[in-house]
């Protein structure tokens, strides 16, 4: 009773702990703890970069364009207005008037154009000669109301200098898809991407302003469109936590039908799934304890245990039974039964501890979740079985018939060895002339993402005329001066590649925060009042502009020259706060950042980019796609020498334990044989290889050294047992259907795990069958157990 009691509080803390878990599902946990320069910049940008925050918002169909232009309104004012988001953008004109007010007042400080050139009687005689030049143009309804202020232009120099380089279309007054009936916004989000919760809180503000905007609609009424690495984010989660409990009910209900008809006992069948239970619960929780948060892909890989903690409770249930002495089954058990699953316990113990060393936090919590929940389950199974079921099932159900089947085919393959031994060696040849190749899956591989939603992602992002992110540029600085100091170096290349054509052009925060030192030489270039009107009467003598009508001008210079310094704090409160600080941010080691999005041309050549700022101090440039593929290749190297000190620490153990080169090898060949044959056949079906098929192999290993074990000890007492036998054709049986169930999964991540297992668990049984060495004796039609 005492055992119960202690492990249902074991049980209980860790569900309760389940509860205040934080979920994530972002690749990122699949990148590595200590990047270089460039990755870690990347990985920044992933976790909590404007990228990670953009939601892209599309208002399709409907009536016509005025309906979508209402719905867009209403749905950016209402986002506007939850605080949930740091800018929301649509095209609406009215929403920038108290920015341009801002931007008008401090244009002096603001515009580039602003040098002592300028204002010079030269320089301002050709500024308002420009200007004047305007008024017969279309843009003189804009530039008339401010000559009298801003004769030399600044304000058109700002105002142009923020217009994106690939503006979306206007319609209707707001933008709008060149390609589709759609109304399209631009938000993102006030949390970080990492923080799926509070961007599920923002996604559901969304839709239910559209909603509220579309309620009292008649006739056709349009539908939301979302996308963006948000809404992929809370996606991929939910989907892989659904995906998780869809195979694990489905998965405990097929496992659940064979058990009854193997027990043929309800009781039996219950207390089969409570190692399983215990090792999900052991799993999740300890995960949680040791990094603080479980990845969406280590909680689908939960539902993989169902095939391998079954086996324990296979093991007892059956192997337990036809005690001589009532009650006494389980020690019979612990004596002759429980070393070999111990050890088979240990062997894959050894083989996922290699993924704990790991420097990428997603595959050491996928190597936590394991050793964790194999413990647990096979304690379980040690421990609190015995009290459950002290002689383990008694009902017969289909386990004679199961013994007859598992002695035929021991009797049998063995015949079949040198064909098999000459399968190998054929799978291995195939592997060995595919060689890296065969390895060619990629981070993205384990993304849920349907490619539905990714040419949604493509379609509204060249709507907005939104990068795609694949490829940035970062400034860096230890304070917020020396950050915009770096970026203003940089912009200053830049803008050589947009006279060349190379790029169509660039945003970057100094535009709206130039540095100090960029602001005291703009101001210092603004002369006195009274050097001002000097040099302003013998600029105007031959313009047709009278110089009285610009004494505003003068007095706004004048203002300009005792401005403060605009400092990000000033404009964080303001209308251009959102704007800024999706372009500039703390870094999460110290520091500060600043994201230049750039828009190439025609004639952008990415080598000419990053020689064009080599030199400039901390500015990084970084190609995703480059990046990640380098950070696989790292990944699945990494994984390759993990998974061989796994196998080599599996076989140093049971070299250790099994003090024999000749038991040794009679375990280890069937194992080799059947990883290899598993990835020739895959190799045959033209499969991409991964990381996760790396981890399928090790669970490969961890479900097959119970069989070879077992095999093992049948040759060494020299008897079949009709029980153990029967055990382990059940539990091959539940392993191979729970992992097949995974292996039609819709998570890639899983498929892969569940195309290697569930066929390289069947081979690992019938392998040790066909290479055990002096096969024993069938079992006895009857052996009086019942």
């Amino acid at each position: 009773m005492v055992v119960l009691l202690v492990w249902l509080a074991i049980v209980a803390a860790g569900v309760v702990l389940i509860t205040r878990t934080h979920f994530s599902a972002d690749l990122s946990a699949f990148l590595p703890q200590s990047p270089d320069a460039r990755q870690r910049v990347l990985i920044e940008q992933l976790q909590t970069g404007v990228a990670s925050r953009t939601l892209l918002i599309g208002i399709e169909d409907g009536t016509d364009a005025t309906q979508r232009a209402v719905v867009s309104r209403a749905v950016a004012g209402a986002m506007r207005e939850s605080g949930l988001f740091d800018q929301v953008q649509n095209g609406d004109a009215s929403d920038w008037k108290a920015a341009g007010t801002w931007l008008f007042d401090h244009r002096y400080r603001l515009s580039t154009s602003v040098t002592p050139e300028r204002f010079t009687a030269a320089g301002l005689h050709d500024a308002i000669a420009d200007t004047l030049s305007l008024l017969g143009t279309p843009a003189g309804n804009l530039v008339k109301p401010l000559l009298d202020r801003d004769p030399t232009g600044e304000t058109q120099g700002v105002a142009e200098s923020l217009i994106p380089a690939n503006a979306p279309r206007t319609e209707a007054g707001v933008w709008a898809s060149r390609s589709a009936p759609r109304a399209v916004l631009l938000a993102t989000t006030h949390a970080s991407g990492s923080d799926l919760d509070a961007l599920t809180i923002a996604i559901a503000k969304v839709q239910s302003a559209f909603d509220a905007a579309t309620r009292d609609m008649t006739g056709a009424k349009p539908r939301l469109r979302l996308s963006g690495a948000p809404v992929f984010s809370v996606q991929s989660r939910d989907q892989i936590k659904g995906e998780a409990i869809h195979l694990s009910i489905v998965g405990g209900i097929v496992m659940g039908c064979l058990l009854l008809l193997a027990f043929a006992s309800p009781k039996a069948l219950l207390i089969a799934f409570l190692p399983v239970a215990t090792g999900v619960v052991a799993g999740t929780a300890t995960v949680s304890l040791v990094f603080g948060n479980v990845h969406g892909l280590t909680m689908g890989f939960g539902s993989t245990l169902i095939g391998e903690t079954i086996d324990y409770a296979i093991y007892y249930l059956i192997q337990a039974r036809g005690a001589a002495v009532p009650g006494t089954g389980w020690q019979r058990w612990r004596d002759l039964n429980w070393p070999t699953v111990r050890l088979g316990l240990l062997t894959s113990v050894c083989g996922f501890a290699a993924l704990l060393f790991s420097g990428f936090p997603g595959l050491a919590q996928l190597g936590v979740f394991s050793i964790a929940g194999l413990v647990a389950a096979a304690l379980a199974t040690r421990y609190v079985l015995p009290v459950l079921a002290p002689d383990g099932a008694t009902g017969m159900g289909m386990r004679r018939t199961m013994a007859k089947v598992a002695g035929a085919i021991v009797r049998g393959l063995p015949r079949l060895r040198l064909g098999l031994f000459a399968l190998g060696l054929a799978a291995l040849a195939l592997l060995a002339w595919r060689g890296a190749d065969l390895w060619r899956a990629n981070l993205s591989a384990m993304s849920p993402l349907p490619k539905e939603a990714q040419a949604l992602d493509e379609s509204l992002r060249a709507d907005i005329g939104a990068s795609d992110g694949g490829l940035l540029v970062v400034a860096q600085g230890a304070d917020v001066q020396t950050v915009l100091r770096n970026a203003e170096a940089a912009s200053v290349r830049l803008e050589k590649m947009v006279d060349s054509g190379e790029l169509t052009g660039f945003e970057t925060v100094t535009r709206f925060l130039p540095s100090e030192a960029a602001q005291q030489a703009r101001v210092a270039s603004l002369p006195d009042s009274a050097t001002l009107r000097t040099r302003l009467n013998e600029a105007m003598k031959d313009l047709p502009l009278p110089v009285a009508r610009l004494e505003p001008f003068l007095a706004d210079v004048e203002t300009a020259r005792n401005q403060p310094m605009v400092q990000r704090e000033d404009l964080a409160s303001g209308p251009l706060g959102p704007i800024v600080s999706s372009l500039m941010y703390q870094r999460p080691g110290g520091g500060w950042g600043a994201l230049i999005a750039l828009h190439p041309g025609t004639k952008f050549d990415q080598a000419r980019l990053e020689s064009a700022l080599a030199g400039v101090p901390d500015v990084q440039v970084v190609d995703v796609g480059r990046e990640l593929g380098a950070l696989y290749d790292r990944y699945l190297h990494e994984a390759f020498v993990q998974v061989l000190l796994g196998a080599l620490a599996v076989v140093v153990l049971l070299g250790l334990y099994l003090r024999s080169p000749r038991r040794l090898l009679a375990v280890c060949q069937p194992l080799v044989f059947a990883v290899v044959l598993t990835l020739g056949g895959l190799a045959v079906l033209q499969v991409q290889l991964g990381i996760l098929h790396l981890v399928g192999m090790l669970l490969v290993v961890a479900v097959g050294s119970n069989y070879a074990l077992f095999f093992d000890q049948l040759r060494e007492t020299g008897r079949a047992d009709e029980d153990t036998l029967a055990s382990l054709m059940l539990a091959n049986l539940t392993t191979v259907v729970s992992f097949g169930l995974i292996a039609i999964s819709n998570i890639p991540s899983l498929s892969a795990i569940g195309r290697v297992v569930a066929p390289g668990a069947m081979l690992a049984l019938l392998l040790s069958a066909a290479f055990v060495r002096g096969a024993p004796p069938a079992p006895p039609v009857s052996s009086g157990r019942r």
